[in-house]
């Protein structure tokens, strides 16, 4: 079997409204040969936003197939492309932000659900409270203002979308909200934030695209045993050896494949394409 032969000249429908065809049409069908399609009058936020006001369904995995799932069941195809994104502190180095997003392709008529992934610490991800215009006009200029939007509050957790203007993209419409909410605020402070939906988010648009090229990899990827796609890697085993004093460090030493099918699992070793750690990662040699 051959894994773009599955998808030749199929439609597959993506589901958003937040112009991620941009990046992710492009390499489908360039990579795929599918059609891809973006349903009218489609609602993601129902499955939650990033300003809060709707929480999230789920987990992120959930969220990408809660949505893959409604635009099939909205056009009737049977092939479906979704993506879903999460910012925070990075889980080793807290003070420094993150984006994890996922790609997900789930078709129905071959029984298949394959994920990409990206993470990243090229993010803009970032908020603060200003209390007044040019506060707001700071703030803006670190993190890419006008090309990356801005999105403005009364409080980091509002109560539903009236207390939220998003998508804010010009000097304007920042001093007109910045200074619309102030003087309704009760302390005098307004919540500023970054606007991370892809279609004000270059930067995460990047990322999504990264995601998609990950996925395309991992539909290529096929099962030694059963020639299903898909067969990529679950887990990581540590131990590689310290250069110096061949002690087991913390650096992956094999990666486990494994196919969601048939189950058939493989052990790949050194996957960095390194065979001895630096001595500097060693836990003996540099504790």
């Amino acid at each position: 079997m051959k894994s773009g032969s599955l998808f030749v000249d199929r439609t597959a429908v993506i589901a958003t409204m937040h112009k991620k065809e941009a990046v992710i049409s492009p390499i489908l069908t360039r990579e795929l040969g599918v059609k891809a399609i973006v349903p009218s009058d489609f609602d993601t936020d129902r499955f939650g936003t990033f300003t809060r006001e709707i929480k999230r369904l789920g987990t992120q995995i959930e969220a990408a197939k809660f949505k893959a799932e409604a635009a099939l069941n909205l056009t009737g195809e049977t092939l479906a492309i979704s993506s879903e994104g999460t910012f925070g502190p990075h889980p080793f180095v807290p003070y420094l932000s993150c984006d994890r997003e996922i790609v997900i392709l789930i078709d129905k008529q071959h029984d298949l659900e394959i994920i990409g992934e990206e993470f990243s610490t090229e993010t803009n991800h970032s908020h603060q409270l200003v209390k007044s215009v040019e506060e707001a006009f700071e703030f803006a200029q670190k993190v890419g203002f006008p090309e990356h939007g801005l999105v403005v509050m009364f409080a980091e957790n509002p109560k539903d979308s009236s207390e939220v203007i998003k998508g804010i993209n010009t000097q304007e419409k920042l001093e007109e909200a910045v200074s619309l909410f102030l003087k309704k605020s009760l302390n005098g402070k307004v919540h500023l934030e970054t606007d991370m939906r892809a279609l004000y988010n270059p930067t995460r648009m990047k990322n999504i695209a990264k995601a998609t090229l990950n996925l395309v990899e991992k539909i290529n990827s096929l099962c030694p045993k059963c020639d299903r796609p898909g067969f990529s890697i679950t887990d990581r085993r540590p131990g590689l050896p310290c250069s110096l004093c061949h002690t087991p460090t913390q650096l992956t030493l094999a990666s486990i494949y494994r196919c969601q099918k048939c189950g058939f699992q493989k052990e790949m070793l050194f996957p960095d394409g390194i065979k001895q750690a630096d001595p500097a990662q060693c836990m003996y040699c540099n504790p």
